[in-house]
């Protein structure tokens, strides 16, 4: 899911990484398959009956952010892989980073925001706040996607302003990529400036992530002991009820997590990129990333009834 952290003028010719990067590439395909699938399902629901649950709204905007990423990212792989040369900080790329940090920004909140949803709406706290906020929160939610939406294009503006800072730094001193005085000016940006940015603009939504998945996982866990007392045991429809949506926000809580890693990892300049450690650390990551569209497909209702619409129509039923 990170496109950041690409350096060019590099080759991978070892024959472990060359597999890896074709494993990467297809979970890619298949991320982007999933996620266009989930926005076209809901987006045209939604269009036509004007009309939509706001989870699913939610919903719809992630997977619209995340096949919008997937797609950047993979746009900037492409051109990495026909350019290696080019230069680091070009016009092209600064356009590609700019869609990838608003849309990274995007994702983050997004996903945010659908934890904050499912936690309140799902979770049975007996807190005054929780009620109240269950009354609140659907009226809210056009503001909640508009309003970070204007702070995703703000922090945008902010990393675009650094990138094009180290990019005027390359061509007023006339330094190539891999200047070593080129990657001090680089260095000293990222760490000052872009490294700080990043950490705050990452960690603000992903601490109310944790905090949200937390709450819910617990409520949910408290409701399936009970209702394991109460059955005869996992087979009953009120038990799988909760073991799928455990498994659906477990998923959902691991891909936001190796999301973050990896732009932690990129940023500190963990994993040297096109390195067979990154290669490998890129196709976990991705291999959630294909997962997760999967999991919400057969775990939301309205995309359940649009798969069994599709294979009905294949086979000829009414």
């Amino acid at each position: 899911m990170n496109g950041d952290h690409m350096v060019l003028g590099s080759s991978v010719t070892d024959k472990k990484a060359i597999i890896l990067v074709t494993i990467l590439l297809l979970l890619r395909l298949v991320a982007i398959a999933g996620n266009g699938f989930i926005t076209a399902a809901l987006g045209v629901e939604w269009v036509l009956r004007r009309m939509l649950l706001p989870c699913d709204k939610l919903l719809v905007s992630l997977g619209a952010s995340h096949f919008c990423l997937q797609s950047v990212v993979m746009g900037k792989t492409i051109y990495v892989f026909l350019y290696p040369m080019a230069f680091s900080y070009n016009p092209v790329l600064q356009f590609l980073a700019f869609q990838w940090d608003f849309l990274n920004a995007a994702t983050l909140w997004f996903s945010t925001w659908l934890s904050v949803f499912y936690c309140v709406k799902i979770a049975t706290f007996t807190h005054p706040v929780f009620f109240w906020l269950k009354h609140k929160l659907s009226g809210w939610l056009p503001w909640m996607i508009f309003s970070y939406v204007g702070l995703s294009s703000f922090t945008t503006i902010l990393f675009f302003i650094g990138n094009h800072r180290m990019y005027q730094n390359y061509l007023k001193n006339h330094l190539q990529p891999w200047n070593v005085t080129g990657n001090s000016i680089r260095s000293y940006c990222e760490k000052f400036y872009l490294f700080p940015l990043k950490m705050i603009t990452w960690t603000m939504p992903t601490a109310v992530f944790f905090i949200c998945m937390i709450l819910l996982i617990t409520s949910l866990g408290r409701h399936m002991k009970k209702a394991l007392l109460t059955t005869s045991g996992f087979r009953e429809p009120s038990v799988q009820a909760h073991i799928k949506a455990l498994l659906a926000l477990l998923s959902f809580a691991m891909l936001f997590i190796s999301y973050f890693l990896s732009l932690v990892f990129s940023a500190a300049g963990i994993f040297p990129p096109l390195d067979f450690k990154f290669w490998v650390w890129e196709s976990v990551i991705y291999l959630c990333a294909a997962v997760h569209p999967i999991i919400l497909l057969f775990s939301n209702c309205r995309l359940r009834a649009v798969l069994k619409s599709r294979r009905s129509s294949r086979c000829g039923t009414p």
